[in-house]
């Protein structure tokens, strides 16, 4: 048997299409209670190539769930009173439900202060102090795109995560922490862990459920992994390239072959937590929609 068949794959392609054609299909109903569809804006500051391909494909996705999508870009110029001006426009537009400023932002602007501006009804991201308290607290608001999405990988395999203990590598605001406080809402016994953790193999190898978000390239050896794990690898990071070729491959956080030898089920990279992150976004603003209009949440989201 070959390493890579070992361990199941964790398809979060096929379950991110699988969970956009539900969302599409829920779109209508909330139409013909409305009158509107759910709407998602999109703000790009600057020329970045690789946030001007995403945010495309974030368009893209959101008018083929059949929801509007607005698109603004402001040049690489723009100062911190245009940014929070035309977020606070957003903020007041009844047709828009969901607000993504799309990050990094150029270097002389501050990134807090204009997330900050975001209404948190409308933060789609859940990047807003106000989001990030009601996950802390537990109480329903926004919830970040990608680490919600890798919750959903784990349902998926596991079903009940109560009393797994999960160890989750990287602290950052975007996924870690925001994991770890999903991981405790689904009843899990939480490490936070970090690139300088003491004895983080000896750590993670306790761990029923490991999420490697430290980004560092295959950090996450093999022979960390407890026999039976379930590996979600938030990692997307690519090497030098070799024999002349013209780019080097992505891999994530995780030695993938060495750990889908030993583990239950892993994500790939890419093709595992990615393809998660967009669809996601449009449950979030699916969401958000029937908040703002005082309907209930929609079933199944």
């Amino acid at each position: 048997m070959s390493v890579a068949t070992e361990a199941r794959i964790i398809d979060g392609k096929a379950f991110a299409a699988g969970l956009r054609a539900r969302i599409a299909g829920a779109v209508p109903a909330f139409e013909a209670a409305t009158g509107r569809v759910p709407g998602l804006a999109v703000v790009l500051v600057g020329d970045d190539p690789a946030s001007a391909v995403y945010v495309g494909s974030k368009g893209k996705a959101t008018v083929a769930a059949g929801m509007a999508s607005f698109e603004h870009r402001l040049p690489a110029t723009a100062n911190q009173e245009e940014v929070e001006a035309l977020l606070a426009s957003l903020n007041a537009d009844p047709a828009v439900d969901g607000i993504l400023l799309q990050l990094p932002l150029p270097g002389h602007l501050d990134e807090q202060r204009a997330v900050a501006t975001i209404d948190p009804e409308k933060d789609i991201d859940g990047l807003t102090p106000v989001s990030a308290g009601r996950l802390a607290l537990g109480i329903p608001g926004m919830v970040p795109c990608t680490p919600y999405g890798c919750l959903l990988l784990l349902q998926d395999v596991l079903g009940d995560l109560g009393g797994k203990d999960a160890v989750v590598i990287g602290r950052s605001i975007l996924v870690g922490k925001p994991m770890a406080a999903l991981l405790l809402g689904a009843n899990c016994t939480v490490t936070m862990a970090h690139s300088r953790t003491r004895d983080l193999p000896d750590l993670v190898r306790r761990a029923d459920i490991v999420v490697a978000a430290v980004g560092r390239p295959e950090m996450v050896k093999g022979d960390w992994i407890k026999p039976g794990a379930v590996v979600i690898d938030v990692g997307i990071n690519r090497l030098p390239p070799e024999g002349g070729a013209a780019k080097g491959r992505l891999v994530g956080d995780v030695d993938y072959a060495g750990a889908a030898a030993v583990a239950d089920a892993i994500t790939p990279v890419p093709g595992g937590v990615g393809p998660m992150t967009i669809a996601c976004l449009l449950r979030n603003t699916l969401v958000a929609a029937h908040r703002r209009a005082g309907l209930a949440d929609p079933e199944g989201f």
